[in-house]
């Protein structure tokens, strides 16, 4: 029996322990990294991936920078100078998911305090690693509740069409979009998700699929392209994602793909709902268009694993995010609660506990 919520991340014997998500849904396996590039190789593959989870991977990653500082030798005074670079590269992963510059600012507030305390180095790897369990535990707290929120808007039996992965496999293990599937099956209600398959690396087809089939919660797995079809023909009663930034006035960035659904999911007057936690939310972001789109390698567009798809010389476009307004959008839902338009007044308390 697969264990939830999912365990995927997690410290683990000196090591940042990773659910290898590029394994899935064939092997069920896991990654321990030991250093810091062997974790920065991680989320750079989206052996880890979803804001979520990737600011949880990050919190440990700051444990593990600190304890090899002083496995290293460094003296206490160079100790940060260290911290500080690792911080660096592990933000240089992934531009657009804000929550991986969350947890670690919340990582450098630790460290800060331990210090100025006057903690020694066994102190400060503790109370580091405290912090980093406390974004875990969070994250999973976070969740639920926003599940709870969320699963008040479905119908006691209906049919949700979602994007990518947004599931537990993209947070510390209950979800966003998909936490709130899991909060309606947990209250007796009859959903049945539609997962568009999300190219070019196939997260909804892989994962959303994988997650929700390990919970006995039916799922039906789509081309990207047919989801307009089923929106059409009326067989989709809401249409929920997740996020991995959301702007100050409440236009969200997210995977590749989620603003075409947005567009046609108003078209067909279908609700477009999108679940975030407050590490989410950014307030220092007042709109979409300031976010920093992720651009990935285009082999991803030519082919998947070893197999090629397009002509020798063809170009690719692959950027790993979109951004749809805040005015397509029909509510955000936070561990909060559920916030409506105008969104510069209903986010402005999660803005705050972002």
């Amino acid at each position: 029996m697969i264990p939830f919520p999912f365990p995927v991340a997690e410290w683990d014997d000196d090591a940042v322990k990773l659910m290898d998500q590029t394994r899935l849904p064939g092997t069920l396996t896991y990654l321990h990294c030991r250093t810091i590039d062997e974790l920065d190789h991680a989320i750079r593959v989206l052996a880890v991936r979803g804001a979520p989870a990737i600011g949880v991977a990050a919190g440990y990653g700051m444990v593990l920078s600190w304890r090899l500082g002083c496995e290293d030798g460094l003296a206490m005074d160079a100790l940060p100078d260290r911290f500080a670079q690792d911080r660096a590269q592990l933000a240089a992963t992934r531009p657009t998911a804000v929550n991986l510059f969350w947890a670690l600012n919340r990582m450098d507030r630790a460290l800060k305090w331990a210090l100025a305390d006057g903690c020694d180095q066994v102190a400060v790897a503790e109370i580091l690693l405290t912090e980093a369990r406390k974004i875990h535990t969070e994250d999973i707290a976070m969740g639920r509740a926003m599940g709870q929120a969320g699963q008040a808007l479905l119908p006691q039996a209906g049919s949700v069409l979602t994007h990518c992965n947004a599931g537990g496999l993209a947070t510390a293990g209950y979800g966003t979009a998909v936490g709130v599937v899991y909060a309606a099956h947990e209250a007796g209600k009859k959903i049945h998700v539609f997962a568009d398959e999300t190219r070019p690396l196939l997260q909804g087809a892989r994962l959303t699929a994988w997650e929700l089939q390990s919970q006995g919660i039916p799922v039906t797995v789509l081309p990207d392209s047919a989801a307009a079809t089923l929106l059409r023909q009326g067989r989709i009663d809401a249409v929920i994602t997740g996020a991995d930034r959301i702007a100050a006035n409440g236009d969200v960035a997210n995977k590749i793909g989620t603003y075409p659904l947005a567009v046609m999911a108003r078209r067909h007057g279908v609700p477009f709902y999108v679940a975030a936690p407050a590490s989410t939310f950014d307030a220092m972001t007042p709109r979409g268009e300031l976010i920093e789109i992720e651009q990935r390698d285009p082999d991803e567009v030519h082919g998947f694993g070893s197999e090629v798809f397009t002509p020798e010389g063809v170009g690719a476009f692959n950027p790993a995010f979109d951004v749809t307004p805040a005015s397509l959008i029909s509510a955000i839902i936070s561990e909060q609660g559920v916030h409506r338009p105008p969104y510069g007044r209903s986010l402005a308390s999660v803005l705050d506990a972002g």
